[in-house]
């Protein structure tokens, strides 16, 4: 394990942006490395609760940093701080209130796609490193897999879809467990593509009839939003379609093949489709619902519990890579780092038209959508009041369902709050929120009137 980003956060000759691999002087030279192992762990967790510090005062803005550094001198700057600030007494409380992690070495899953970006970018753009922590990312085909070895405990913690925590605590598809869900990884990001012989049906989704449709799971975001979109065009999505299961890279292949007509999908495989000429993108999700979530960072219960150190290091780990990934003059550098065979396994340039927002529609056209994927790590309780509608209106789950629990047990929204005041962000003091999808508003107080209200549902 490298340890660059644990270099000197008073030094305007340090990066604290370091990544595998990474070309500056002081990686070239092995003066991290070196550095690192004349460290003790207590050091360690000083260096990093310093840079934490710095960096909230700065922000993710390393060259500011550097600059200010590099003028005034190290010891200088580190007076300064010292002199408005008890940065001893703020490292002990700290350090008292973390604690040693329980575990260093890591196994968190992913599955390969855009949504999964703060995760992925963790590992080699060093900000697991950063909080002591020496995490192993796995690249899982499906998320049923990615669900079934977290639940055996292979992974530590996982890459899962916003319904997926709610569903595996619930004991929907699976074995009851408690899961939690501390933080969203990404809002956006998601499109509903069609075959090219459809582009007579682009403007009219009633004639969509009879179409055959792919989402990555039951219980995703995808599953629910092209439900709700094709019922709000009159269509019953059980009846009048199909919707088949098809884990994320194998959607453009099915699409190619005529299995498919259209999906509902995770990036990069909307914008592969049109790289590859198979499809074209109909709609973005967020023009169905403005900032709505789909993926998250989650963990069982009792990883949480039993090991609260790490469960913590790692909570800061991701929510500082969501918060890094949150700004657009970081996407072209996050692309290249996500790009490899060990990730995502696409085209760069494939990447970049996600997360720059600037992309090509199939259709003969150009978009400019800054915002067509965001990242915004808070977990509303009130999304998650949402998904629990479409849940019970789909017939996923039934009977009673006591909402406002559910969603306060598994959204750690207290525990994301904390994580950003931290870090120098400043989280929202509500958790609940009314939300608008396709032009009507979602009351989170009122979830069975909502429920009741819909013509076409199961419930």
């Amino acid at each position: 394990m490298t340890i660059k980003s644990l270099g000197n956060p008073f030094d305007g000759k340090t990066d604290l942006r370091h990544t595998k691999g990474c070309g500056c002087a002081d990686c070239k030279s092995g003066a991290s490395t070196t550095a690192r192992e004349d460290m003790s762990s207590d050091a360690m967790m000083e260096r990093v609760i310093e840079s934490a510090i710095v960096r909230s005062t700065f922000g993710h803005r390393d060259i500011s940093r550097r600059s200010f550094a590099s003028m005034l001198g190290a010891s200088t700057l580190a007076a300064a701080f010292a002199s408005v600030l008890p940065i001893d007494k703020v490292k002990a409380a700290i350090l008292d209130e973390i604690g040693t992690p329980e575990k260093t070495d890591l196994r968190v899953g992913f599955v390969p796609i855009t949504c999964a970006t703060p995760i992925i970018m963790a590992e080699p753009m060093g900000f697991y490193e950063r909080y002591g922590l020496n995490v192993e990312v796995v690249k899982t085909s499906s998320w049923a897999i990615a669900r079934d070895m977290s639940l055996s405990g292979e992974y530590d913690a996982s890459h899962m879809l916003t319904p997926m925590p709610l569903a595996i605590t619930l004991g929907a598809g699976s074995t009851a467990t408690p899961f939690l869900m501390p933080a969203v990884e990404n809002i956006n990001g998601q499109a509903i593509v069609l075959r090219n012989d459809h582009k007579d049906k682009n403007d009219d989704p009633s004639l969509w009839k009879g179409m055959t449709f792919g989402v990555p799971f039951e219980y995703s975001m995808h599953n629910f939003l092209l439900r709700y979109y094709v019922a709000e065009h009159g269509l019953d999505p059980d009846r009048d379609i199909q919707i088949r299961v098809v884990p994320p890279p194998e959607m453009v292949a099915n699409l190619s093949a005529g299995n498919l007509d259209g999906y509902l999908s995770p990036d990069p495989f909307n914008q592969r489709a049109v790289w590859e000429n198979a499809g074209f993108i109909h709609k973005l999700t967020k023009d169905i619902w403005e900032g709505h979530p789909c993926c998250a960072f989650a963990c069982s219960a009792e990883f949480a519990q039993t090991m609260p150190n790490t469960y913590g290091n790692l909570l800061r780990a991701i929510v500082d890579a969501t918060q890094y990934a949150s700004a657009s003059e970081n996407r072209v550098e996050i692309s290249e780092a996500i790009a490899p065979t060990n990730y995502l396994n696409q085209p760069v340039e494939v990447i970049q038209q996600v997360l720059t927002g600037r992309y090509a529609d199939g259709l003969g056209s150009v978009q400019d959508v800054p915002d067509r994927i965001d990242f915004d790590p808070f977990p509303w309780h009130s999304m998650g009041v949402w998904i629990l509608t479409q849940m019970k209106r789909w017939g996923y789950i039934e009977g009673d369902v006591d909402y406002r629990t559910v969603a306060e047990q598994v959204y750690l929204a207290s525990d994301c709050a904390a994580v950003m005041r931290d870090l120098g962000l400043t989280p929202p003091e509500e958790t609940y929120k009314s939300h608008v999808i396709m032009g009507k508003t979602f009351d989170p107080a009122e979830p069975e009137a909502y429920v009741d209200s819909f013509a076409i549902k199961r419930s």
